[in-house]
C-alpha cells in the first residue's frame, strides 16, 4: 500500500503539551497551554512558544515580555487540557485547577509548582508569522523538583510522567529505547543494559512493582 499526499499542514509529532503560565501588573496569573514550543539554541539558551492573536494571553505576553514555560506530567493531564480549552477572561485557572504558584526568580510571571520544571523566559524577539505568533526568549533560569534529584545531584526527568501532545491526543512519554550517542558506542554488557533500565524505570516495570 502506497502514500497519500496531503496540502501543506503541521504534522510534525508528538510536541511537548506545556503550560505557559505569565501575568500582567496588577492582576492573576494566567495559564495557557502550549505545543507549538520548542529548542531554537543551545548558548544563549533560547526556547520559542507560537500563540495565536487572539488568545486572551497573546496580549499578556507582548505587553510584559515575559513568562515561564512549564513541563507537564500524567497527573496533570486534565488540568494541562483545560488550560487550553478554557479562557482566561473567564476563569481563574491557578484557583480553579488546584495549582500553586511558583515564584520566579528573575521575572513577575509565577511558575506551577506542581510541574517538575519551569522555565523562566524573557523575549526577545516577536515573529508575526501568520495564524501564530512566535515568541523568541532567553532562558533566564531554570527550577527543578528535588524528588527526581539522585543522592548525587543527577536529575531523573524522564521518571517523571512526562506528557507530550500527538495529533490531537495526549501520550505519556513511552518505553526507553536508548539514550543519546548508544547507536556508536560499543555494545553495553547484559547486566549493565538491564541496570539502566530499572534505574530509569519503563512503564511495565513500575507496573510489574505496583503489582499491577
Amino acid at each position: 500500500m502506497g502514500k497519500q499526499i496531503w496540502k501543506a499542514g503541521n504534522m510534525l509529532y508528538p510536541l511537548p503539551a506545556v503550560m505557559v503560565s505569565c501575568r500582567r501588573p496588577g492582576e492573576k496569573a494566567n495559564i495557557i497551554t502550549v505545543a507549538w514550543t520548542g529548542t531554537v539554541c543551545t548558548n544563549p539558551a533560547m526556547l520559542y512558544i507560537s500563540v495565536r492573536p487572539e488568545r486572551h494571553s497573546y496580549s499578556i505576553l507582548r505587553e510584559t515580555g515575559e513568562f515561564v514555560v512549564n513541563l507537564t506530567t500524567e497527573k496533570l493531564a486534565r488540568a494541562t487540557d483545560m488550560c487550553g480549552v478554557r479562557s482566561g477572561r473567564d476563569m481563574d485557572k491557578f484557583a480553579q485547577l488546584h495549582l500553586t504558584e511558583e515564584p520566579s526568580q528573575h521575572i513577575a510571571a509565577p511558575g506551577i509548582r506542581e510541574c517538575p520544571v519551569n522555565i523562566e523566559c524573557r523575549v526577545k524577539q516577536v515573529l508575526e508569522l501568520g495564524s501564530h505568533h512566535m515568541f523568541l526568549a532567553e532562558v533566564l533560569a531554570v527550577h527543578v523538583d528535588e524528588a527526581y534529584l539522585d543522592k548525587n545531584g543527577k536529575f531523573h526527568l524522564n521518571e517523571a510522567g512526562l506528557l507530550v501532545y500527538s495529533h490531537g491526543e495526549y501520550h505519556a512519554v513511552g518505553e526507553l529505547l536508548g539514550s543519546f550517542g548508544y547507536s556508536v558506542r560499543k555494545k553495553e554488557t547484559s547486566g549493565k543494559q538491564k541496570k539502566i533500565k530499572t534505574r530509569c524505570g519503563t512503564r511495565s516495570e513500575k507496573n510489574r512493582k505496583n503489582g499491577t
